[in-house]
């Protein structure tokens, strides 16, 4: 079928507000959509005819995915959970809205094939994704639900826990985990690309942190980048370069796993603590709170600096510089928007946001961002300094207030819904996707 004998896109159909007759209905005006688009070749083979053709097609559905949502998130979140009494993690949740509900969400395998050509050539089902995340987060009920199940420990961490209390240590692929003390180190080694932030090092991070929090002997988390191999670095330390471009290129970072999967999972637990206690009561009384470290060798950019807003203790080397370089990725920076100008102000957030301004240790303002700069020689002493004063048995508590004050889980909630649907539609802008190309050439 060429573009030219392909239907004109229908106008979506009026929703009742019965969930079952509304479901039918989105079954079959996305299953017509998902006709149109087996009717075009995929991208980057489309002519100009064929892109609108998708284009409106596209527009269409989405917008009565978006009405469905706002008619039925919690009704649609209550199936899939047993009213709320089953704990469905993020990327089994988005699955089994696909199944339950034809059209609401890509099918594990219509995904698996946008995802298997590079960024710039995919149809951009995480935007999809995005939306039905958003709506989910934004529902008090449903999002909080959502919250506590991703702040609960992974299956794998439980996994490891025995013989991580046991000897200390446990080795990931990209990240190692060692207890010193009352500290444990939680140390970054994706050597390769100077520890940037990919779909595994966030699985492994995740894990780890939540060993960190389940081990009894441990009262402070420690994070650390391990020596990297980059010619210009090579031997040293490196904390993180951020999200890893290349592989954003190569269409390697997964929304739901990475762009919104680190927010809700290690980020949010190093932040607010894990969830291991029964689901009613206070939250003093559910969590397992620890403070963290944060020690900054040569760079903290993009995700390495939003881990800064999230941890207790941040020491930096002399030579160390930070960085939230959005403007020129695309992107949104994480939570960094909702708690950089907390700590820093709203003018300097804007620089270093809208502007790509780094600051560099020894600057005047990274005393905003940082509590310590030190020689490299004088790195291990500040940390084991740090974890010695922040192993006081009352900081656990009082940092957990500080969080509850300065970032209400309903705020986090409210800006995490926007967050979803905004960072799954800037991955697929074209600025973005001019990005991309240019991250190849220079690859």
């Amino acid at each position: 079928m060429s573009h030219d004998t392909l239907p004109v896109t229908a106008t979506p159909p009026d929703l009742t507000g019965d969930l079952a007759a509304d479901a039918v209905a989105l079954a079959s005006f996305a299953a017509a959509h998902e006709d149109v688009l087996a009717g075009v070749p995929p991208e980057p083979g489309r002519d100009p005819g064929a892109r609108q053709v998708t284009a409106s097609s596209v527009a269409a559905v989405r917008t009565l995915r978006r009405e469905f949502l706002a008619r039925h998130a919690d009704a649609v979140y209550d199936t899939l959970t047993a009213n709320r009494t089953r704990r469905v993690r993020l990327p089994e949740l988005v699955f089994a809205a696909a199944e339950r509900y034809p059209g609401l969400t890509p099918t594990r395998e219509r995904l698996a094939t946008d995802l298997a050509r590079v960024q710039a050539e995919r149809d951009g089902l995480e935007i999809d994704q995005g939306i039905f995340c958003g709506a989910i987060l934004r529902s008090p009920t449903a999002g909080r639900h959502l919250i506590d199940t991703m702040l609960r420990p992974t299956e794998r961490a439980l996994e490891l826990a025995d013989r991580f209390a046991a000897t200390g240590l446990v080795e990931l692929a990209s990240v190692v985990v060692e207890r010193h003390g009352y500290g444990t180190h939680v140390t970054f080694r994706n050597a390769d690309c100077l520890n940037a932030e990919d779909n595994r090092l966030i699985g492994d991070l995740e894990t780890a942190v939540d060993l960190a929090l389940l081990d009894d002997r441990t009262r402070v988390g420690v994070l650390r980048g391990g020596e990297v191999d980059h010619p210009r670095y090579r031997g040293r330390r490196v904390f993180s370069a951020g999200i890893n471009l290349k592989h954003l290129r190569d269409g390697r970072i997964s929304f739901v796993d990475f762009l919104l999967g680190r927010e809700l999972g290690y980020v949010h637990k190093i932040l607010r603590g894990l969830l291991t206690g029964p689901d009613h009561g206070a939250w003093t009384d559910r969590t397992v709170q620890k403070p963290w470290v944060a020690a900054v060798d040569s760079f903290a950019i993009g995700g390495g600096m939003q881990l800064l807003l999230v941890v207790d203790r941040v020491i930096a080397e002399d030579d160390a510089y930070f960085s939230l370089p959005a403007a020129d990725e695309g992107i949104v920076p994480g939570l960094g928007n909702l708690r950089l100008t907390r700590l820093v102000g709203g003018r300097l957030a804007r620089q270093m946001i809208l502007g790509g301004r780094r600051i560099q240790a020894t600057d005047p303002q990274a005393r905003l961002v940082c509590d310590d700069v030190v020689a490299l020689a004088g790195m291990a002493d500040a940390i084991e300094r740090a974890v010695r004063e922040l192993s006081a048995p009352a900081v656990a508590a009082n940092r957990l207030m500080l969080t509850l004050a300065e970032e209400p889980v309903d705020s986090y909630r409210e800006y995490l819904a926007e967050f979803a649907v905004a960072q799954a539609a800037r991955a697929y802008r074209d600025d973005v996707l001019a990005n991309v190309e240019r991250w190849r050439g220079e690859a």
